[in-house]
């Protein structure tokens, strides 16, 4: 298991984990997704590691399948081995066949040029992909993609195992009881998602250390999300704190977080980088001016959506195809708000609660339920909408 205290030994050297991790999955490019702009690049990854930072975040899908690439380019064949811990993952949504999974993952390395991975990631544990939407096994199960990860990791090709989840707490608490050797999880987590109905990040924390497990922070900023707040919002925050970016605010609410190997936040910029790596180094844990700020901030940040969040809790009790009406409807208003609401966090977790609950797949199309509201009034079709959005904008 990991250690209780942060610090990691790598090729004889300590060194303190800093709880900052660099996510290379929106690195800056010239033109394409992988036209990578490597002066940027190579400066950003300096400064991270200058500041003392030494976690980087990759998969073997971002940029079009290049972001691990670029992370061989830009640190690894750049500073010495001992020097940074690189993290990936397993692409369990591409449902390969069990006879190539040894493959991919011998890709990996030579993708990153490196012997071992320091932090391996099953990437995207959900129900779908885990029970199935028959509940009688997903490609997790039927690939026996754990038992290939132990290997690995016997073999010591990668020095820790975790996931990364996007399903409900439920799920989360079944499958850590159920593999042991996962050592870490990775979620969305940040000021919105911590109590949203659907992502379930508050709960999934909280099951995560019960476990006695650790915990990486995805989506800090909500992909950009957090970083620009309705104007009303960030008036309350500039009140408390003038100088203070936007996207510190959510980054320094993830960071005072327990049991935390890295908070992952995906720069595109250096000046992004100096920002993260100054706040990270500044961090302190909220006063109670500082926390009612940002509550304020939030539930001014919740009534610009579409649908506001005080008309969302009138339907309460509500239940459609075994999931609340308030937690679809949440997930389909929170995500127009999105920098680009078909790519949220969000998306994803429809179609796992409705599998959770009923055993089938939403994209094929659900039976008529009638919706109506305490008022009398039929809502049915505002919820249609929302269902038919999310199973749209699904990946």
């Amino acid at each position: 298991m990991l250690e209780e205290v942060m610090a990691i030994f790598n090729n004889g050297r300590c060194f303190e984990l800093k709880n900052l991790g660099f996510g290379m999955m929106r690195l800056p490019v010239i033109s394409g997704p992988t036209d990578f702009d490597y002066e940027q690049l190579n400066a950003m990854v300096d400064a991270f590691l200058e500041a003392g930072y030494t976690y980087f975040d990759t998969s073997f899908v971002y940029h079009n399948g290049k972001s691990e690439e670029a992370t061989r380019k830009a640190l690894v064949e750049r500073h010495p081995r001992n020097s940074f811990t690189v993290a990936t993952k397993f692409p369990t949504f591409n449902l390969v066949p069990e006879e190539q999974i040894d493959g991919i993952f011998r890709q990996q390395l030579d993708n990153l040029g490196v012997d071992y991975i320091d932090y391996y990631l099953i990437h995207n544990i959900q129900t779908v992909y885990y029970d199935g939407y028959d509940g009688n096994g997903g490609i997790v199960k039927t690939t026996h993609l754990f038992d290939h990860a132990r290997k690995w990791k016997e073999d010591g090709k990668i020095r820790h195992l975790g996931i990364s989840f996007h399903s409900s707490a439920k799920l989360l608490d079944r499958v850590l009881t159920e593999h042991p050797e996962i050592e870490f999880v990775q979620i969305a987590l940040n000021p919105i998602d911590w109590d949203s109905e659907l992502v379930q990040a508050g709960l999934c924390y909280d099951v995560i250390r019960r476990h006695g497990r650790k915990v990486i922070i995805m989506e800090a900023v909500k992909g950009g999300g957090l970083a620009k707040l309705p104007k009303e919002a960030e008036d309350v925050l500039k009140a408390v704190h003038p100088d203070w970016s936007i996207a510190s605010w959510a980054v320094r609410f993830c960071l005072e977080k327990d049991d935390v190997i890295a908070v992952l936040s995906g720069m595109s910029t250096l000046d992004q980088v100096k920002d993260n790596t100054k706040t990270s180094n500044e961090a302190q844990p909220f006063t109670p001016e500082e926390k009612e700020a940002l509550d304020k901030a939030m539930r001014i940040y919740r009534e610009s959506a579409p649908l506001r969040q005080s008309e969302i809790d009138r339907y309460k009790g509500l239940m459609y195809h075994g999931v609340p009406v308030t937690a679809i409807l949440q997930a389909y208003s929170i995500c127009q708000i999105q920098p680009d609401p078909g790519f949220s966090d969000d998306n994803n977790y429809l179609k796992n609660a409705i599998a959770e609950a009923e055993h089938v797949d939403f994209s094929k199309g659900l039976e008529k339920q009638t919706v109506i509201a305490a008022d009398g009034s039929d809502i049915t079709d505002k919820v249609e909408e929302a269902v038919r959005w999310l199973t749209e904008h699904t990946f």
